[in-house]
């Protein structure tokens, strides 16, 4: 099969990852819209991501005896279907049901969408995965400023319906340029708990939790924070959005080079610290000059896209590192872990902005981004501790 067919399944990704980015810069008006407020309007985001976080596991084997296009397709559908529903949704109930439907559907296709580009072109394996995530990327360089451009000049729901026309496409493309490829062998659930449970493996992904849950306790009110901090509109917004997505862009790669330079661990460990820097310094900034940080905002803004991304590219690395042999189990796994921590970081990012803080929610970033590094940390010193015991009960 040509690698260009699996274009398809980038542009799959790509619809899902503007539709789970994009609610960031939408929630104010939102918000007004479905007459709730703004925290109300946040958990939106929690519920997506603690549904795909809890939910993709379940669904992947449930699904495992599938062919795979036909998973693909069914995915697609349903995800361009919620897309449709969640334009049309009448009040706040409504919409929230439609992101729990969409949550599960996204959770569904991406996981077979790389085990479909890693079966079709096994030869090609490492070009095939980049095909399929290179639809992310460009959802946060591109799709997130462009959906906020589009639902400040159509209004939010226009938005989702921009979407549900991209996945329209995409399942097209999938049923007819897509060969059939029957389901391969799959861990089951206990299987996939038992990996969990390792304390090595456990500990990366603890990590993982924390560090997301710091970015997306800020990811999610960006929007409210930047129109606070810096007076920011939905131009001035899709701009930092546009920077950000860059930024985050550039620190994938950095953060795979470091991985290999410097090892996974201390990888890690630099772009959380890294991020916590730029967590503080969105706050700083704020504080220093109340509602008239732009153009300064753009440089802890920048420095979180670069390291926060990068950090989580070592964090794979560190997984594969573990056990490659159990690579698409644990890698699986980071996906809820991360998607776990996008919804406790949302619910207490939520909490700050009821309390009428939003310019300090890059300390409470911050200090989940710490956390995340200590737990790094930890985990570097007990395993040092651990070699050197081995090297001592070792007969001279």
């Amino acid at each position: 099969m040509p690698l260009p067919t699996l274009l398809w399944l980038t542009l799959g990704a790509f619809a899902i990852g503007t539709e789970g980015f994009m609610i960031a810069g939408l929630l104010p008006a939102m918000a007004r819209d479905l007459g709730v407020g703004i925290p109300a309007a946040g958990h939106l985001v929690t519920a997506f991501s603690l549904t795909y976080a809890l939910g993709t596991p379940v669904m992947a084997v449930l699904t495992a005896g599938l062919e795979r296009r036909r998973l693909l397709a069914l995915a697609m559908g349903t995800f361009a279907l919620s897309n449709l529903l969640a334009s049309l949704a009448p009040n706040y109930p409504g919409l929230l049901g439609a992101r729990l439907l969409l949550a599960l559907s996204a959770g569904t296709f991406m996981p077979a969408a790389s085990g479909y580009a890693t079966a079709a072109l096994p030869d090609r394996r490492g070009r095939a995965l980049s095909m399929v995530t290179a639809g992310l990327t460009l959802a946060i360089v591109a799709g997130v400023p462009l959906g906020v451009l589009v639902g400040e000049g159509f209004g939010w729901r226009a938005t989702f319906l921009a979407v549900a026309g991209l996945a329209t496409l995409s399942l097209l493309g999938i049923l007819v340029r897509l060969p059939r490829l029957p389901a391969a062998a799959s861990a089951s659930l206990r299987e996939r708990l038992a990996v969990a449970g390792r304390g090595d493996v456990l500990a990366v992904l603890a990590a993982s939790v924390l560090m997301m849950a710091g970015a997306f306790s800020a990811y999610t009110y960006l929007g409210v924070f930047l129109a606070a901090a810096a007076g920011f509109g939905s131009r001035e917004l899709a701009l930092a959005l546009l920077a950000f997505g860059l930024a985050s862009a550039a620190g994938t790669q950095l953060g795979g080079s470091a991985a290999d330079r410097w090892g996974p661990r201390r990888a890690a460990m630099l772009g959380g610290g890294l991020a916590a820097l730029a967590f503080g310094g969105l706050s700083l900034v704020a504080l220093l000059w109340p509602g008239h940080a732009a153009p300064a905002i753009f440089a802890p803004l920048l420095l979180w896209g670069l390291a926060g991304w990068g950090m989580m590219t070592a964090q794979q690395a560190r997984l594969v590192a573990l056990a490659p042999a159990l690579a698409p189990v644990t890698l699986s796994l980071n996906a809820s872990a991360i998607y776990l921590g996008s919804a406790t970081g949302a619910a207490m990012g939520a909490l700050v902005v009821a309390a009428g803080a939003v310019v300090q929610i890059g300390w409470v970033a911050m200090g989940f981004a710490l956390l995340s590094v200590l737990v790094i940390g930890a985990t570097a010193r007990r395993a040092l501790l651990t070699s050197a015991a081995t090297a001592k009960a070792l007969p001279e």
